[in-house]
């Protein structure tokens, strides 16, 4: 029976010279570092940014401490591209933010068909509403909501004060409600 090694035990290998154990982490930590990509509006550009990522976590793991975990360490790299991303684009309208996955396409016709269209609104009417919310706000609401990162992982992923991203949070929140509530009444 094989052991499962946590993060720490394979930043340890690769720290002694095993770069093929740095697979394993890419491995176990891409699809997170994708969706996170996608949902700071790093949009066709996201496999790039994480790309990056790994590149540069690689070249500074020597700088890990192991006080957050890797995956918080690695997130907030990916967080820190996709603002890199969002100076260096020359068009501010082509940010775009993604859900991490699309729903299901359903047929009309059956019983779930309507549930499923409201559900594609609601999801459209959420998307839009995020991409219309300033972007610090949008960067909290995607960690803690989309993500599900803990507020101790947020810290870390946007590199601000806990009492920051608690306000920010709420703050983001009630902007969020905002637009949604006038898109309500906007739609009838």
């Amino acid at each position: 029976m094989e052991v499962a090694l946590d993060d720490d035990d394979i930043v340890t290998r690769v720290r002694a010279g095993d770069r093929e154990a740095y697979d394993l982490l890419v491995a176990r930590h891409t699809a997170s570092a994708y969706r996170t990509a996608l949902l700071l509006g790093a949009g066709p550009d996201a496999e790039d940014v994480v790309q990056e990522a790994f590149v540069k976590a690689y070249r500074k793991l020597s700088r890990y401490r192991g006080e957050a975990s890797f995956r918080s360490w690695l997130l907030a790299i990916v967080a820190n591209e996709s603002r890199n991303l969002h100076r260096s684009r020359t068009r501010r309208h082509g940010l775009t933010l993604r859900a991490a996955t699309a729903g299901p396409t359903t047929d009309a016709t059956t019983d779930d068909g309507l549930d499923a269209v409201l559900a594609a609104e609601r999801r459209a009417a959420l998307v839009d509403a995020l991409r219309r919310l300033p972007a610090r706000d949008r960067e909290v609401i995607v960690c803690r909501y989309l993500l599900d990162l803990g507020e101790e992982e947020t810290v870390t992923v946007l590199g601000l004060p806990r009492g920051t991203v608690k306000s920010r949070t709420h703050r983001a929140l009630a902007k969020l409600r905002g637009l949604l509530d006038r898109e309500v009444v906007r739609r009838g």
